[in-house]
C-alpha cells in the first residue's frame, strides 16, 4: 500500500555518521532507533515514509497497528475511488473537484478516539491528514503537531505540518517537540518560507554537526539556491549531488528546472534518459520529460508528460505549476487557470502559481484579477523584482501611478533581474509629462547597462538614447544631446534620428555663432542653458 498524496518525493538518505554526535547525542543509537521505526513504517504500508530515513522508537502494540492498517485502508480505498471517478472522464484538471466519500466517516471515527486520547503517533497522522483533505486546515495543524509530539522521527506528519505553514509567526506559535530532527524541519521551513539565509545557516550547522556528507542535505542547500535564482551555484550542487549519488531521483525535477533555464538541452536530454532508465514511473522522471519537451517548444507533449505525473501524485506540486506554464503557451488560459490553481490548494505558498495566475489574468485583460495575484506573489517573493515589475504594470494600467512609480524604483533597488523595471518608470515618467525624472531614469538605466558590459536589445538602449537627445537638445546642453545622437546612430532603428538631430544642433550651433559676432551685446536669458539633470557621460562605455 501506499500513501500517494502525502510524503511523495521526499527521500533524505542521512549517511556517513561520525561515531560521535556533538548536538544530537549518540548516533549510533539514532541510527538504531531510525532501523526500528522504518520497520514500523514498512508494517503500516508507509513506503515514502520508510525513505525518510529519520525515527523515534515508540513501543506499540498489535491492536494499534491493527487499527491503523483498518482506517488507513479505509482512506486508501476511498482514495482509489474518487481516482476512479475522475481519471478516465475528467482528466487530471479536474480531480480536486471530486472528493473521497469516506473521509466525513473517517473523520468521525478518528474524532471519537481522539477526544479519548486513544490515538498513537501514525494514527494522529493519518487523523491529521482526513482532517486537511476536508480543509479543517486549523484542526489538521493541531492534530500534525500533536502527531509529531508522540511520534517525533516520523517526517511524514512534519511535511504535512510544513504545507499548512503559511508564514514565519504561524510557525514560531507553534510548540514542536525538543528532538534533533526539529532542526531538519526549520531549515526545510526557512526554504520554503524564502528564509533562504536562515536556512543556509541552519544546514550548514548541521553539517558541522555530523551530517556532512547528507545527500539529503546537499539537495536542499541546492533547492536553497534554486529559489533565490542562484543558478550557478544550484547547478554545482546538483552536478555534486549526481557524484555522489547517480540513481538519485529525487529532486531532480528542480535540476531541470535550472537545465530548463538555462537552455542547456543536451544536459536536459542525458538527465531524462538517464531517469528513464533508472524509473521511468517516478514523478520527477516525468517532470524532467516534461521540461524536456518543452523547452524543445512540444508543448502538448510537455502538458502530456506533466499530466502522467500528476497521476502518480495528484499533489505534486511542480507538475501543476509546470503544466500550468505549458497550457499558457499554448493559449489556453482556462486550463491554466485551474492548473495553478490546483498548485495553489496544494500549497499556498508557491508564488509561481500566484504569478501564473497573474500573467494569465494579464492575457484576459483584466487588471483587477492581475492585481491581486501579483500581490500574493508578492508577499511571498518581497525581493524578487519580477513580482515588483508585474505589479508595477498592473498599477500602472489601473492609473495608479504613484503605486507604479513605487514599484518600479523598489524592483531597481531590490536587484533587477531582467533589467527592465528603470526602462519602466522612465516611459511612465515621459507618459505624465515629468521630463526630469525620466531623464534621470534613463540616464542611470543607460549607465548600468554599459557598465555591465551586457549586449541587450537595441531598442531598449536606443528609446532611452533618443528620449535623452531629445531632451538635452529642448534644455540647450548641445555637446550632451551631440553625444546622445552620435550613439543612436550605433543602432538601425535610431540612426535616422540621429542624424536629424546632429544636423539640428549643428544649425542650432550656427545661427549661434552668427548671433555672437557682437561679443559685447546683452546676454539673452532665454540663451542660458539650465541643468536640470546630470549630464549623460558616455565616453568610457561602448554599448
Amino acid at each position: 500500500m501506499r500513501l500517494n498524496s502525502n510524503v511523495a518525493n521526499k527521500t533524505y538518505k542521512l549517511t556517513g555518521f561520525p561515531s560521535h554526535f556533538h548536538e544530537f547525542g549518540d548516533l549510533v543509537e539514532i541510527k538504531k532507533q531510525l532501523i526500528t521505526v522504518i520497520s514500523l513504517c514498512k508494517e503500516r504500508g508507509l513506503v515514502h515514509s520508510v525513505k525518510c530515513d529519520m525515527y523515534n522508537l515508540l513501543p506499540l502494540s498489535s491492536c494499534q497497528k491493527a487499527y491503523f492498517l483498518y482506517m488507513y485502508s479505509r482512506y486508501l480505498s476511498g482514495e482509489k475511488k474518487k481516482d476512479d471517478e475522475t481519471v478516465d472522464s475528467l482528466g487530471p484538471l479536474e480531480k480536486g473537484q471530486v472528493r473521497n466519500e469516506a473521509l466525513r466517516e473517517l473523520r468521525v471515527e478518528l474524532s471519537k478516539k481522539h477526544s479519548a486520547g486513544e490515538l498513537e503517533g501514525f494514527t494522529l497522522y493519518l487523523y491529521g491528514v482526513v482532517l486537511r483533505k476536508l480543509d479543517l486546515l486549523k484542526e489538521a495543524v493541531e492534530v500534525f503537531v500533536e502527531a509529531t509530539h508522540a511520534l517525533p522521527l516520523h517526517w511524514g506528519a512534519w511535511l504535512e505540518l510544513c504545507n499548512l505553514i503559511t508564514n514565519i509567526d504561524m510557525l514560531k506559535s507553534l510548540s514542536l517537540p525538543d528532538c534533533w530532527i526539529r532542526d531538519f524541519f526549520m531549515a526545510h521551513m526557512y526554504t520554503e518560507l524564502q528564509m533562504i539565509k536562515e536556512a543556509l545557516q541552519k544546514y550548514q550547522s548541521l553539517i558541522e554537526s555530523g551530517f556532512s556528507k547528507s545527500t539529503y542535505i546537499i539537495s536542499q542547500i541546492a533547492v536553497a539556491y534554486h529559489n533565490i535564482r542562484d543558478i550557478d551555484q544550484a547547478l554545482a550542487l546538483f552536478n555534486e549531488l549526481r557524484e555522489q549519488d547517480p540513481f538519485r531521483i529525487e529532486n531532480m525535477d528542480t535540476f531541470s528546472n535550472l537545465l530548463y533555464v538555462r537552455s542547456m538541452k543536451p544536459e536536459l536530454s542525458y538527465l531524462a534518459h538517464n531517469l528513464v532508465e533508472i524509473d521511468k514511473y517516478r514523478v520527477e522522471t516525468c517532470c524532467v520529460i516534461g521540461n524536456y519537451y518543452s523547452l524543445r517548444s512540444q508543448h502538448e507533449k510537455a502538458a502530456l508528460y506533466f499530466q502522467r505525473a500528476l497521476k502518480l501524485n495528484p499533489r505534486c506540486l511542480g507538475a501543476w505549476t509546470l503544466m500550468g506554464h505549458e497550457y499558457m503557451e499554448m493559449k489556453n488560459t482556462s486550463a491554466a487557470i485551474q492548473a495553478y490553481r490546483h498548485a495553489i490548494e496544494v500549497n499556498k505558498r508557491d508564488y509561481r502559481a500566484w504569478y501564473g495566475l497573474g500573467q494569465t489574468y494579464e492575457i484576459l485583460k483584466m487588471p483587477f484579477y492581475c492585481l491581486y495575484y501579483y500581490r500574493k506573489a508578492h508577499q511571498l517573493r518581497p525581493n524578487d523584482s519580477r513580482m515588483l515589475v508585474a505589479l508595477g504594470e498592473s498599477y500602472e494600467k489601473l492609473s495608479q501611478h504613484v503605486e507604479a512609480k513605487k514599484c518600479y524604483w523598489r524592483a531597481y533597488s531590490v536587484g533587477d533581474v531582467e533589467r527592465m523595471a528603470l526602462l519602466k518608470l522612465a516611459k511612465l515618467h515621459e507618459q505624465l509629462n515629468e521630463s526630469d525624472d525620466a531623464a534621470q531614469c534613463y540616464i542611470i538605466y543607460i549607465q548600468d547597462i554599459f557598465s555591465c558590459g551586457e549586449q541587450l536589445e537595441h531598442a531598449e538602449v536606443s528609446t532611452a538614447l533618443r528620449y535623452l537627445g531629445q531632451y538635452y537638445f529642448k534644455n540647450k546642453l548641445y555637446d550632451e544631446a551631440s553625444l546622445c545622437a552620435q550613439r543612436c546612430c550605433d543602432y538601425n532603428d535610431a540612426r535616422e534620428e540621429g542624424k536629424a538631430l546632429l544636423r539640428q544642433i549643428s544649425q542650432v550651433r550656427d545661427h549661434m555663432e552668427a548671433s555672437s559676432t557682437d561679443l559685447f551685446g546683452p546676454l539673452s536669458s532665454n540663451n542660458t542653458p539650465v541643468r536640470r539633470v546630470s549630464p549623460l557621460d558616455l565616453s568610457s562605455f561602448s554599448p
